[in-house]
């Protein structure tokens, strides 16, 4: 099975877990995934607590601006 390369673009704090507390830790950082199509109908892709990319309600989520130098260290320990 061949491996896809996701490609995030930053970060997103967890408000909320309602209806997918298995899945989301409320105060968790997640890597986001850029996909545009599910933003306009107000999803956000997460790779969440099984490592694998889900869509969600944005609702449930904050999207944050960090510094370069601490997306990259988030990204290197993931």
């Amino acid at each position: 099975m061949k491996s896809r390369r996701l490609k995030t673009c930053g970060f997103a704090v967890c408000l909320r877990s309602t209806g997918f507390a298995a899945s989301l830790e409320v105060r968790k950082l997640y890597a986001v995934v850029e996909d545009p199509e599910s933003e306009a109908d107000a999803l956000i892709r997460v790779i969440d607590e099984s490592g694998e990319d889900y869509l969600y309600p944005a609702r449930l989520f904050q999207r944050l601006t960090l510094p370069a130098e601490i997306q990259r260290a988030l990204r290197l320990a993931s």
